[in-house]
């Protein structure tokens, strides 16, 4: 979400869910930079707290009230050989190995110290003793930026307040994490796509089988994500493996995937490694032994300028999880809902994370009439190969007609930002939960997070929430955005105290919420939260905004 103006702020804002744009203007890394040494063991014992998982010793040290153990890893370097393939278990070390500082973040352009080897895990517990519920975290970033130990995901403040163990991790990035060719197929395994979704899988069962060292309960844990990571928390808990594994969810903002917005076709993803080996001189699977920079770049050019201009028709926005028939079967729209409960969670004004101070693909604020259109005919070819002059009239006209029926603002700013953040995010993420609503057999919650940020950024943007849920509004770069008064203090921990309860298997509870039903479409079942009086149960807002997308063909059929 926008930040304030300080070069650091501007960094960790873009390190959350970044477009295209910031790829091709961001510093390219060196290519020595994909190694870089990660951290090693230790040859002898800190005077830290010492936990044994099934790899070996760590050693972490303390925050506040709890332990925290960084850079653990969960999975071997995927280097070398192992570029393109599917995670193998960490190799056992001797001795006790230092936990204490993070890992690289995964490889990419947005971070000047990410590395190839970046498949490490960040733990904060209470104590190493008892059962906790586990909370896993999946950054977002569009697939292809961010990491796991931002300090926006800070996780003292949700582990001691909430009594939980708070897990995050890295995962691999762009086109080493994101595509499809069936000459990269692993040996062993012979998958051949979506390896980031891979990683995601592995740390889960990592996490299962480390669990109890950490005071966690193996057999109760939650998976939770915001943005690409809301949609990684979606899919995986479809997965027949991960039935055992994920006792719940709470996808936030979820970008779920479909083509050709947010996602590429396997034909497409095909190409475009042929493309880069073509580029580099090399063939497909001599991509495993080409540097890591040029492959990084290569991709991101792809990608590079408006989509109608690019060599490939999908992954117009982003391009995250390919369908391959065992990763990802289908696209989420086209697939049951999950069966285990979920929390669902979108906040009111997703579009202004794009359209305010400080967006990730920066474009001057439409002023007039004519500039509007171009704005939202932009919007549209993000999911659409061609858009004729008479759809776009027609969303203005829809939005206009809406904004003026529950007086809300027309001006060509708010209905622009409106236009972007409920075609890509909130359209989807309300009717997959009215779907699950219907047809689940599971309870689903459903939450809008509606708490404003200060001007001169507006409304309650796309990625707002994970200051909340991890407490961080009160970091002194985010409290001029956030606040960090009595109010968001309160809103921060009835966030936190929602998601504990949840993950020990109740409906979610705090002290500031009024009792909260399993959502029912159309009912007064949903909590809004962030207002005045931090929470209220309501119908959702804004439904009428909705029925373009679903009367108009634009994006997928839920």
């Amino acid at each position: 979400m926008p930040k304030a103006d300080s070069s650091d702020r501007t960094l960790s804002r873009r390190s959350l869910l970044a477009a295209p744009a910031l790829a091709a203007a961001a510093a390219a890394v060196p290519g020595g930079a994909a190694a870089a040494a990660a951290p090693r063991p230790a040859t002898a014992a800190g005077t830290g707290p010492v936990a044994r998982t099934t790899s070996g010793l760590v050693c972490g040290t303390t925050s506040g009230r709890v332990l925290v153990f960084r850079g653990v890893p969960y999975a071997q370097a995927p280097t070398g050989a192992l570029r393109f393939a599917s995670p193998r278990p960490p190799r056992p070390w001797t001795g006790v190995r230092d936990a204490t500082r993070f890992a690289p973040p995964s490889y990419q352009s947005a971070l000047p110290d990410s590395s190839e080897d970046s498949l490490y895990a960040n733990i904060w517990t209470p104590g190493l003793r008892g059962a906790r519920p586990v909370l896993v975290y999946i950054h977002g970033g569009g697939w292809f930026v961010g990491a796991g130990s931002d300090p926006l995901y800070d996780g003292e403040r949700p582990a001691d307040r909430g009594d939980m163990v708070v897990v995050t991790f890295n995962y691999r990035l762009g086109a080493f994490g994101w595509g499809l060719h069936d000459q990269l197929a692993d040996p062993d395994t012979g998958a051949c796509a979506d390896w980031g979704l891979q990683d995601q899988a592995a740390l889960l069962h990592w996490v299962r089988d480390n669990a109890a060292a950490f005071g966690g309960d193996p057999d109760n844990i939650t998976l939770c994500g915001t943005s690409a990571g809301g949609s990684s928390t979606w899919q995986l808990s479809l997965l027949p493996e991960m039935r055992s594994v994920v006792r719940r969810i709470v996808p936030i903002s979820a970008a779920h995937a479909w083509t050709p917005a947010v996602s590429l076709t396997p034909e497409d993803a095909t190409d475009a490694y042929e493309r880069i080996a073509h580029r580099l001189g090399t063939t497909v699977p001599g991509l495993r032994r080409a540097d890591a920079a040029a492959v990084k770049d290569a991709w991101e050019a792809l990608f590079t300028g408006p989509p109608e201009s690019r060599p490939l028709r999908s992954g117009r926005e982003y391009q995250g999880p390919v369908v391959d028939g065992i990763w990802m079967p289908a696209p989420d729209h086209e697939r049951p809902t999950p069966t285990v409960p979920v929390l669902s969670v979108h906040t009111r004004t997703e579009g202004s994370f794009f359209t305010g101070p400080g967006s990730p693909t920066p474009s001057p604020a439409p002023r007039d009439e004519a500039e509007l259109r171009a704005a939202v005919r932009a919007v549209l070819l993000k999911g659409a190969e061609e858009v004729p002059e008479e759809l776009t009239q027609r969303c203005i006209a829809d939005y206009r007609a809406a904004a003026a029926a529950e007086r809300l603002p027309d001006d060509p700013l708010t209905l622009w930002t409106e236009i972007w953040g409920d075609g890509l995010f909130r359209r989807p993420v309300v009717r997959l939960a009215e779907r699950h609503a219907r047809t689940g057999t599971s309870p689903v919650y459903v939450m809008e997070f509606a708490h404003p940020v200060r001007p001169p950024y507006f409304g309650t943007p796309h990625e707002a929430t994970s200051r909340f849920l991890f407490g961080t509004h009160r970091l002194p770069q985010e409290a001029p955005v956030y606040g960090d008064g009595p109010l968001e203090r309160r809103i921060s921990d009835t966030f936190i105290d929602l998601v504990a309860s949840f993950a020990r298997g109740t409906a979610p509870t705090a002290a500031d919420v009024p009792s909260w039903p399993a959502f029912a479409p159309g009912r007064a079942t949903a909590l809004i939260l962030g207002t005045e009086r931090v929470a209220e149960i309501a119908e959702l807002p804004k439904q009428r905004q909705l029925r373009f997308w679903d009367d108009s063909g634009w994006g997928p059929r839920v």
